[in-house]
């Protein structure tokens, strides 16, 4: 199974760049689209209309973060936040066993979570600019020590 572990960068772009255009896609319209039809969608499901700037901005400009891979991390737990909303306000009204009426939501939530917790991986730009770095590492290191 070594030669998989190889292919994790790969994967991880792969990853990140299918998350980028469906956010990319879905961010899109929210801001340049019809917007009081979404404004009254997000109403209708009681959020603040103002939500549908703030949804589409994290969206289109996120997703195209998360294709380049830079900022990863905190762009893919801000769409995973977004998408938790989403299965909630939206999405459970029909309750949790129907399943395929939230069943997009709740991949895209899933995989912008692994995203948050593992990076954006070697093929990106937070790897140059952040190397493989996590929070806590000096912490392993002095105790390797």
């Amino acid at each position: 199974m070594d030669y998989l572990e190889r292919l994790k960068p790969l994967a991880l772009l792969l990853l990140r760049a299918a998350l980028g255009i469906v956010f990319m896609t879905r961010g899109w319209p929210k801001l340049f689209g019809q917007n009081a039809g979404m404004q009254q969608f997000f109403a209708e499901h009681g959020l603040p209309t103002s939500f549908v700037y703030l949804s589409g901005v994290l969206e289109l400009f996120g997703g195209g973060l998360l294709i380049l891979g830079l900022f990863t991390r905190p762009v893919a737990f801000l769409l995973a936040i977004e998408m938790g909303v989403a299965i909630w306000k939206v999405h459970l009204l029909k309750g949790y066993l129907v399943v395929r009426e939230y069943e997009f939501p709740l991949v895209l939530f899933a995989a912008c979570f692994v995203l948050a917790t593992i990076g954006a991986g070697f093929l990106s730009i937070d790897q140059p600019l952040f190397g493989g770095r996590r929070s806590g590492s000096r912490v392993s290191k002095k105790k390797a020590e």
